[in-house]
């Protein structure tokens, strides 16, 4: 598969068609639809402006920059499709209807919503364009009009996060009929949530009461991803100068789950650019989560969130180790995670009593050294029981991170002893 080349998008799908059904299940069963978008989309980086984690297709080491998020917001977009469908899918072609029904809004959405990439339906020798056809040709438009595929870490997130406002606004068109006015909104809306994102770049900024030189770089990297008239960027720039408290935000769709999510996702990693994170900045985001009507409890999984990001990719986000201490962005979350497994001890240790396999290896363990494939099988185990914590049914865990010694050393003192001796009586 080249995503480089016409076609891309029907191999893709059809090399993901499997995956796709399990999203629409997950859709049915969660109790909040956009905590399944969360938890599909999240671990792939779009949220933070990177492509990672893209279904492990055989060719992707081959794929640059541009590619992989070409396809990565295309997953994503048909993903809000399936999260959001509401009617159970008993066969193939219910799918495929599906799906194509999804290429359709993508098409007419992007064509709406964002008329400077306006694609006519029809070729230039009259022949209608199917609605794969629309969809690639748009996303296409789109990543070459927006992205960023140059510069670290820090100068994708703030360019190419906007991507995330993509998603977040189809799953809204979606639900509604198409017209002009309806348009006009949502194009409105965009305009509205972007400035958004300038707002908490500078509510976080100011968290220390000093701007340094490259939070200011960052702005302006930003300002030129959003497609602001210059006195729309005069007014952000201002707005930064000055600052902004955390009540003055007043974001636009207050209501939406995930979009309040993204928010306070943006300003966590915003505050980490400049490698730590201290007492005030601390304060900030607790204000800002409290502002957004996330407990600290929402706020400490966020945190889990975007430095478990950054800690299982560390190795891909090669542009990232030039500005952040990957020591430091560890302990943190070591430590929110040593307190995370003391909290459910209790629920830790039943999980563990209850798996043979895993009780199994704790006791061969005690006899004699494991064999490097029981330590690989020990390691995938332990990552399974730790999922049993609420946190980690919304957030995934950095397994690469997490070898083996670190498991033992998070886990409660006499976890393992106390394990085998209760498994034994």
């Amino acid at each position: 598969m080249k995503p480089d080349r016409s076609g891309w998008l029907r191999e893709y799908l059809e090399f993901r068609k499997n995956l796709m059904k399990d999203i629409v299940g997950e859709g049915e069963e969660a109790t909040h639809p956009e905590h399944s978008l969360y938890r599909v989309i999240q671990p792939m980086g779009l949220l933070y402006g990177q492509s990672v984690s893209l279904a492990n297709h055989p060719d992707a080491g081959d794929w640059d920059e541009r590619d992989r998020m070409k396809i990565l917001i295309a997953e994503s977009l048909i993903s809000s499709s399936l999260v959001f469908h509401n009617k159970k899918l008993s066969t193939p072609d219910e799918l495929s209807s599906v799906i194509v029904q999804s290429l359709e809004n993508i098409a007419n959405f992007y064509n709406k919503v964002f008329p400077e990439l306006a694609t006519p339906s029809k070729t230039l020798l009259g022949r209608k364009r199917s609605a794969l056809e629309m969809a690639e040709r748009l996303l296409e438009k789109r990543i070459d009009t927006a992205a960023e595929f140059a510069g670290n870490f820090w100068a994708r997130f703030f360019h190419n996060s906007l991507f995330f406002l993509d998603v977040f606004i189809f799953g809204q068109w979606i639900h509604t009929r198409e017209d002009k006015i309806v348009a006009d909104f949502f194009r409105y809306e965009r305009d509205e949530l972007r400035f958004s994102v300038v707002k908490i770049i500078a509510a976080a900024a100011h968290a220390t009461k000093t701007i340094e030189l490259e939070e200011r770089r960052l702005l302006e990297i930003f300002l030129q991803s959003t497609g602001m008239s210059a006195e729309r960027k005069k007014e952000a720039r201002t707005l930064f100068e000055r600052g902004i408290e955390v009540e003055e935000i007043n974001l636009p769709d207050s209501n939406s789950w995930i979009l309040r999510k993204y928010f306070l996702e943006m300003a966590i990693l915003t505050v980490w650019a400049d490698k730590q994170v201290d007492n005030l900045e601390i304060g900030f985001l607790q204000r800002l989560a409290k502002y957004l009507n996330f407990t600290e409890e929402d706020l400490a999984n966020s945190m889990m969130a975007t430095e478990g990001f950054m800690l299982e990719h560390w190795s891909e986000l090669d542009l990232l180790k030039d500005k952040v201490d990957i020591d430091r962005v560890g302990k943190t979350y070591l430590d929110r995670l040593v307190r995370l497994t003391a909290h459910h001890k209790t629920r830790l240790l039943k999980e563990t009593q209850a798996n043979e396999d895993l009780m199994n290896l704790l006791r061969t363990a005690r006899t004699r050294e494991l064999l490097e494939p029981e330590k690989e099988r020990l390691q995938v185990l332990l990552l399974g029981v730790l999922k049993t914590i609420p946190s980690f049914v919304m957030i995934s865990l950095p397994q690469r991170f997490l070898t083996l010694p670190i498991l033992m050393n998070v886990l409660p003192r006499n976890f393992f002893a106390e394990s085998l001796t209760s498994g034994n009586t």
